[in-house]
């Protein structure tokens, strides 16, 4: 049963006044979190089959087309700033490659071999997870990537808004949002997007919690990229140690990170 395929609950929208359509769109989006909710438990036993996988070497790669797959490789690109981890620690995998993240690809997504040859261009470990991410969990290259996945021993999950899918068939652990019809008939960057979205930060964060990325409640290791970020890092220094702002921040700047300034302080100026 496609349920993202569904009709919509709502007709003649182009008929509608703007401030409908807007009200109309935020009580479907409403819907979401609760379907996420639901699938918490699916959430919970991935993840915890991830981290010690990841804490042996293991790598976290998204496999995705379209909607889907721009997901994947948003939610990989942020944990490198955020959590100050190599670039290739968690990967985002999309049908068509890089250029598809800007402009579909024409059939990219109808190659079942392509996406474990797009993992295999990084190589391979044997302690990687694998999550497919298809909102109809249908997608070839996506359930071709986990089932080759799987046939190595790789750990694999998926996340889809459609119950008892082809791809949910083909991994260990199946998460499945159903999120019911969009508020455009088919259009799942909307709804299923936004599932597909909360689940991704979900994952990626408690994975990087679970592996001492961050202490108390603050990204000790994140990149120092811009001036905003060494503002907000030399605060981070000041709450944990005192220091005044000039000292914080010149302390921040000689050590490259909140926690070594941090164990820096307490190691040797405490």
């Amino acid at each position: 049963m496609k349920v993202t395929e569904s009709t919509s609950l709502y007709d003649n929208l182009e008929q509608m006044e703007v401030l409908d359509l807007l009200q109309n769109i935020n009580r479907e989006d409403k819907k979401v979190p609760l379907a996420v909710e639901k699938v918490i438990p699916e959430i919970c036993a991935l993840v915890e089959e991830i981290v010690p996988r990841m804490e042996k070497g293991g790598r976290l790669i998204y496999i995705g087309a379209g909607t889907s797959g721009r997901l994947g490789v948003l939610d990989a690109s942020e944990c490198p700033p955020t959590y100050g981890v190599p670039f290739d620690m968690v990967l985002g995998l999309i049908a068509g490659g890089d250029r598809a993240i800007r402009k579909a690809v024409e059939n990219a997504e109808d190659d079942p071999d392509q996406a474990w040859d797009d993992i295999m261009e990084h190589g391979f470990n044997a302690n990687d997870s694998v999550i497919g991410i298809a909102a109809s969990g249908t997608t070839p290259y996506v359930i071709g990537g986990v089932k080759s996945a799987r046939e190595k021993g790789l750990l694999t999950g998926s996340i889809t808004c459609n119950p008892d899918s082809p791809l949910s068939r083909e991994v260990d652990h199946p998460i499945e949002a159903v999120v019911g019809p969009e508020f455009i008939t088919g259009s799942t960057r909307m709804k299923a997007g936004t599932a597909q979205k909360l689940i991704l930060n979900m994952i990626s964060t408690t994975v990087m919690i679970k592996l001492g990325k961050v202490k108390g409640n603050k990204m000790v290791d994140m990149q120092l990229s811009n001036a905003k970020l060494v503002q907000r890092g030399t605060k981070m220094i000041m709450e944990a140690t005192g220091l005044d702002e000039e000292t914080a921040n010149q302390l921040l700047l000689s050590e490259g990170s909140v926690r070594k300034a941090t164990e820096y302080f307490y190691k040797n100026l405490n």
